[in-house]
């Protein structure tokens, strides 16, 4: 009878000084919001790419998406303002998540379709917290795209 009540009391005490959960399945981040690449396609035609991407960890998981959109005709042409193409998506799950700051790096594995395809194309995502004119870098395939949030938050 002693050994139950010393193996119950020690079970307790254990539970007691037990941390609730990992610092992984504590933090939380969510965002969303429309960016604009910092200086489009490059040289030479500097063709202005907008992306909508989203992103959200809680519970040690989460989740990245990423869809660029460019116009499909040429600058100074009717409908050169309507971003109307996929040139890029990028799905996929979020495996590490660091606050460092004012500043999240995501990392995981994605599925890219379009510029930089392949399936299991490593990836991560420097986001800074805050809504427009804040940052959001995504190097994935190869390809860095330096955003500037314009419309949206990031919050962790």
């Amino acid at each position: 009878m002693l050994s139950k009540k010393l193996i119950l009391v020690l079970s307790v005490g254990i539970l007691a000084v037990a941390p609730a959960g990992s610092d992984d399945e504590e933090k939380v981040l969510q965002g969303a919001g429309t960016s604009l690449v910092t200086g489009g396609t490059g040289t030479p035609d500097f063709v202005p790419v907008l992306t909508k991407f989203g992103v959200h960890w809680r519970g040690g998981r989460g989740r990245l998406d990423c869809l660029a959109l460019a116009p499909s005709v040429p600058a100074g042409s009717p409908g050169s303002g309507s971003f109307d193409t996929n040139v890029m998506y990028v799905t996929g799950d979020i495996t590490s998540f660091e606050v460092r700051g004012a500043i999240a790096v995501l990392g995981g594995s994605a599925t890219v379709t379009g510029l930089g395809a392949g399936s299991n194309r490593p990836f991560t995502a420097r986001a800074e917290r805050g809504g427009p004119g804040t940052r959001f870098v995504l190097t994935v395939s190869g390809l860095t795209f330096e955003e500037t949030v314009l419309e949206g938050e990031i919050k962790f």
